[in-house]
């Protein structure tokens, strides 16, 4: 075979093995197209599903806790979720340097100065002797030397602070960040979560609250109720070895429930201010002859008026946490 033969018969062979191979890459290629067309790319088949959350694995995100829920200080009582009220009658300190003013004077430099002159000569021309050898409380000096001005405070087993009219109240309250009620929040405190007439329950119960006591102080002291009542022995006056004024938590009985606590003393103990420039004190004081229990109110009063059986008790808005 001569050279030109042979290099025609060798493309010929080389043409040949590459339209086998060619034949072949069709056919793989079609298998996979149908394979496809089947079930899938090879990728398709083998991607696993999505796994189950491992049980004891990372939580995931928490739902928002709920807002706290306003509160009230710690020496007030939460009511019906609106607003809060002393737990206990009121103390008075001067508001500048907190030394605690005298319970049986005005809170007022010049009135307890006033108060106390007078009656350190009457008490030796009213009633019998044994009441005319009752001495004065003592009025401390800073009380006579300076001007001042209350703030109510609220603590258990003290004597509260009486000879307040309701604009020394308004004030110590105001001084103490807070105010007086509202009448209709002073009942609602007073009537308690069960919103009975009296602390205790629906009906009046003799002895339950400090309030219609057996004895009145100006009886005692003066021989006439009506007389007097600017005395500062009045509320240090005891009947049958008992005293008429209790300290602050005293009488547990009278407690007004709220929630898991209780407000003390609404009714009895002393008259308590409310808000109203026209003058209203509630509640009835320890010697007051009154049944009506959170419904005891007197008006027949001015707002600058006091005596030994007008106290202070202060509400306030609720407070955020």
């Amino acid at each position: 075979m001569t050279g030109t033969a042979a290099a025609m018969a060798l493309g010929v062979a080389v043409a040949m093995l590459a339209g086998c191979r060619s034949e072949r890459d069709r056919g793989a290629a079609d298998a996979g197209a149908g394979t496809a067309d089947a079930g899938g790319t090879d990728a398709d088949a083998g991607a696993p599903e999505a796994a189950p959350p491992l049980v004891g694995g990372p939580a995931g995100p928490r739902p928002p806790a709920p807002p706290a829920e306003p509160r009230c200080p710690p020496e007030m009582v939460r009511v019906a979720r609106r607003f809060c009220v002393d737990r206990y009658e009121a103390v008075l300190l001067d508001r500048e340097t907190g030394l605690e003013i005298s319970a049986f004077y005005p809170p007022s430099r010049q009135a307890a100065a006033s108060v106390e002159r007078t009656w350190s000569k009457m008490r030796l021309q009213l009633g019998d002797a044994e009441a005319r050898q009752m001495e004065l409380p003592l009025l401390p000096g800073w009380q006579k030397q300076r001007e001042f001005e209350p703030r109510a405070v609220s603590r258990k087993g003290v004597l509260p602070q009486g000879y307040t009219s309701g604009a020394q109240a308004a004030l110590a309250c105001r001084n103490a960040g807070k105010r007086l009620c509202t009448l209709e929040e002073w009942r609602t405190a007073c009537r308690g979560e069960r919103d009975e007439q009296f602390p205790y329950g629906p009906t009046y119960a003799d002895g339950r609250c400090n309030v219609f006591r057996e004895g009145h102080p100006a009886a005692v002291l003066h021989r006439d109720v009506s007389l007097g009542h600017s005395d500062p022995r009045l509320n240090l006056v005891r009947v049958a070895g008992a005293p008429l004024l209790r300290r602050t938590g005293e009488t547990a009985a009278c407690a007004s429930a709220w929630e898991d606590d209780a407000v003390s003393d609404m009714v009895g103990n002393l008259d308590e201010w409310i808000d109203d420039p026209e003058g209203t004190f509630v509640g009835g004081f320890y010697a007051r002859a009154t049944r009506e229990g959170c419904m005891a109110r007197v008006a027949s009063h001015d707002f600058a008026y006091f005596d030994y059986s007008t106290g202070v008790r202060c509400c306030a808005d609720l407070r955020g946490p």
